[in-house]
């Protein structure tokens, strides 16, 4: 062995005990999480219910930074704009990865740049209907709509998201052919719904579970492979026929992918165990989520994979192209 190769092997030695020394004492200061996301919407209480019950395990005071805008990217390149030592991570949905990247190119790479290292909440999308709609079953509202062919629009909260492109698949799956109408946020397109201005929409629990409680919206269907905790009595896609129209988002605790693996564990088992906590389980229950289950990296990466394969597929269907 050489001088030179001698003293990069014992650089490399000291290099990899300071980083064990460091993850040993971490953490020593307040953690931040981005949240991509305004002030008092799902992902924001997410965060704060759960980085509010991690700061035991850890330690160290949690504070949420909130970074909304440029469709969640902005808070991706916050987090990837500071160092790499565990003192910033992130809340973000899963379409950071499955959707976002086919709609605006991002200045990272998304299966290589951030990493998620916890599941914290999980939730499928519902299709809600007016109260003027005199369809009470998925059946019925099929039957409404093939017989009213091109008539009938269905709302998304963005064009090109999940809740454009289930659409897309109903209209493909059930042989109807509705139109499909974009807005800028869930909040104007339930409106709209609800007013009677569009039918159809399919939309998250956070914003339409309030309202099919208040009798304000109708719920034919749940993409979950369960029913929603929260609405009981609103079968899934499975159970009344659509067993293809099953699919899950989730919230998920994200770090920059060069995080020392002993910052990331840390991170995970305080994340795992607040899941536990009854309190937050409640609270994640109430915001029509299901609590995070304790999957591993490599298959929250996978199922990202398998997510985002399937929306490209289907904007590729209708030639979807970019704004």
């Amino acid at each position: 062995m050489t001088i030179r190769s001698l003293r990069a092997s014992f650089a490399a030695c000291l290099w990899a005990a300071a980083t064990l020394a460091s993850a040993q004492t971490w953490p020593d200061r307040p953690i931040r999480i981005v949240v991509p996301a305004p002030a008092g919407g799902s992902m924001d209480v997410i965060a704060r219910v759960l980085g509010d019950a991690m700061q035991p395990s850890l330690g160290q005071p949690i504070v949420v930074d909130n970074k909304p805008g440029g469709m969640g990217m902005l808070g991706v390149n916050e987090m990837l704009a500071a160092p790499r030592d565990g003192y910033t991570v992130m809340a973000h949905l899963s379409g950071a990865v499955s959707e976002i990247p086919h709609l605006v190119k991002p200045r990272f790479d998304p299966f290589k740049d951030i990493k998620p290292i916890a599941q914290l909440a999980s939730s499928g999308l519902l299709l809600v209907g007016g109260p003027q709609l005199e369809a009470r079953t998925l059946k019925d509202l099929v039957a409404h709509v093939r017989a009213n062919p091109g008539k009938v629009s269905i709302a998304s909260y963005s064009t090109g998201t999940v809740s454009h492109t289930l659409g897309v698949e109903l209209n493909a799956l059930a042989e109807l052919d509705m139109q499909h109408v974009g807005y800028k946020g869930a909040p104007p397109a339930l409106q709209d719904v609800m007013a009677g201005h569009v039918p159809l929409m399919f939309d998250g629990p956070g914003t339409s579970v309030p309202m099919v409680k208040a009798g304000k919206v109708k719920a034919f269907a749940v993409t979950t492979a369960q029913r929603m905790p929260a609405l009981p009595d609103v079968p899934t896609f499975a159970e009344q026929g659509f067993p293809a129209m099953t699919q899950v988002i989730w919230v998920g605790l994200w770090v920059a992918s060069d995080v020392p693996a002993a910052v990331q564990a840390r991170l995970r088992d305080a994340a795992l165990k607040a899941l536990q906590q009854p309190a937050v389980r409640e609270r994640l229950t109430a915001l029509g989520m299901e609590p995070g289950l304790p999957v591993t990296t490599d298959e929250l990466t996978k199922s990202l994979r398998t997510a985002s394969e399937r929306q490209a597929s289907t904007l590729k269907s209708i030639n979807f192209k970019p704004e």
